[in-house]
């Protein structure tokens, strides 16, 4: 007898539907699992061997072959012991085959035959709803797959549970939505004692989606103004939270379902690897920068990261996603991130202190910042120098202004951006491109005599061009000006620097 489970495999954020072939047939007894599978999905044998024998049953001494179809998809996960275990179970006659036609079933069994959490549930739920049947998975995860829709959800503790569920002897009840938190993340701007330069780009950066670099010395509070950024930026939009929560889920890190209205804040170390921080490894897993999708990726001592790591990023940049390429297969992950970079001046990092500077002051400040390539200075947007403070102003009681009045100007800037690009492809000002672009950004004729004084003056490429007009842009919107003019354009340039030439 062949019995059929349905269940999935994950690409990137897609899920493919994978049928899971059980045969028991006469012949000297062995268990085969066939059809391009990982070690973990080889070893889910010997776990359903046990979860099957802690409930007193024992497989039958004939010949067991599992094949997972299409036999040339790669197969990848522990969410395969379930459907295993199920599509044996229907082969045995311990449950009826026909009834699991109408499931997707995905989860890891334990040894004792509880059914335990795997990556992607919320992808598998989406799945099962587009094919309009229901899901079967963990307990513990059976409120992350109710946000999928009205899709039917079985989330069962533990096999026998779940047989006698599908049996009727036994009704488990409803799975409900995971918890929506909406709390503002970060720091308070009120903390940031002086630098009035620095914070008014920060509201630029949030109020158009613009990448941010600060160049500053140590303890100047660039750090600090980084995790002050997701306190002003905009709630993820439902269709957005559902987007990132996708990337939680195949990455394993969505908690009982929880989806968060606050935008994702990543912060790897300088030591990350190109593979943790664009995404890679064996078994594909999304990046920090996939992590960070419509957030904000922070990258301190960017010059003390590996040059080919930061490098990685460059693509990532311009087109907001990540292609993994490997052997076996082609992976893509959303990144539409915003970027926010810190930095010393130098290696010592007081290059503008004569007292504290080392004796290769100015040299060491090119080698320093060389390290971090042209074109990847190129992609950011923002450019600002963040002096230290002085004791006098640390003395100063905190600013009357925090991060909920910035945040209150930034969410207006962001719904005038929202009502212009309605029609277009573009998030915000940051996505501005083509005809979008000409028709939005183009400032008024005393504008671009400006912009092409400082292009020519300040050789700037295309690139940077075009992103002088989106920053300007961001300018006039938080000013609540139709046209872009000479003093949007003027500030967007000074925000503007050129590396140091070695």
């Amino acid at each position: 007898m062949v019995a059929l489970v349905k269940t999935v495999a994950y690409l990137g954020l897609e899920a493919r539907s994978v049928e899971v072939q059980c045969s028991v047939a006469p012949g000297l007894p062995k268990f085969n699992i066939v059809g391009l599978a990982d070690k973990a999905v080889g070893e889910s044998k010997e776990r359903v061997r046990a979860a099957l024998s802690s409930m007193g049953l024992a497989l039958p001494p004939k010949r067991i072959t599992i094949n997972l179809s299409p036999a040339d998809l790669p197969k990848e996960g522990s969410h395969y012991d379930l459907p295993i275990a199920l599509a044996l179970l229907a082969a045995m006659g311990v449950t009826d085959a026909e009834q699991l036609g109408d499931w997707i079933a995905v989860g890891e069994l334990a040894l004792d035959a509880r059914i335990v959490p795997s990556p992607g549930v919320l992808l598998a739920a989406i799945h099962a709803s587009e094919q309009e049947i229901g899901l079967i998975c963990p307990r513990a995860q059976g409120s992350e797959a109710r946000w999928a829709s009205e899709v039917p959800v079985c989330a069962a503790p533990d096999l026998a549970s779940l047989l006698n569920h599908l049996k009727g002897t036994q009704r488990l009840p409803d799975p409900e939505p995971g918890v929506v938190e909406s709390e503002p993340a970060g720091s308070d701007l009120k903390q940031v004692k002086g630098q009035e330069t620095a914070k008014r780009a920060l509201e630029i950066a949030a109020a158009g989606g613009h990448n941010l670099l600060m160049i500053g010395p140590p303890g100047a509070g660039k750090s600090l103004l980084a995790s002050c950024l997701p306190g002003i930026l905009p709630p993820l939009s439902p269709p957005e939270a559902l987007e990132v929560s996708m990337v939680q889920s195949v990455a394993g890190t969505l908690e009982e379902g929880r989806i968060s209205r606050t935008r994702p804040f990543r912060a790897p170390h300088h030591s990350a690897s190109m593979a943790a921080l664009t995404g890679g490894g064996l078994r594909v897993k999304p990046g920090e920068v996939s992590l960070a999708h419509l957030g904000v990726l922070f990258l301190d001592e960017l010059p003390e990261f590996q040059r080919a790591v930061l490098d990685s990023l460059r693509q990532p940049l311009e087109t907001g996603k990540v292609d993994v390429a490997r052997a076996n297969a082609h992976v893509s992950f959303p990144a539409n991130v915003q970027l926010v970079a810190a930095m010393n001046p130098c290696r010592c990092g007081h290059l503008g202190d004569a007292a504290l500077a080392c004796s290769r002051a100015p040299r060491c400040a090119a080698d320093y910042q060389s390290k971090v390539s042209g074109p990847m200075l190129d992609r950011i947007d923002l450019h600002v120098e963040v002096d230290p403070v002085s004791a006098a102003d640390l003395a100063l009681p905190p600013p009357a202004e925090g991060s909920a009045q910035v945040a209150a100007r930034v969410s207006q800037a962001r719904e005038r951006q929202t009502a212009r690009l309605d029609a277009t492809k573009a998030r915000t000002n940051a996505d501005l491109e083509g005809d979008a672009l000409e028709r939005f950004a183009t400032p008024d004729e005393a504008g671009r005599q400006l912009l092409m004084q400082a292009a020519t003056a300040m050789r700037l490429s295309a690139r940077s061009y075009t992103r002088m007009l989106r920053v300007a842009r961001t300018i006039a919107d938080l000013a609540g000006a139709e046209e872009v003019g000479r003093i949007h354009v003027a500030e967007a340039l000074s925000y503007r620097r050129q590396a140091p030439r070695a």
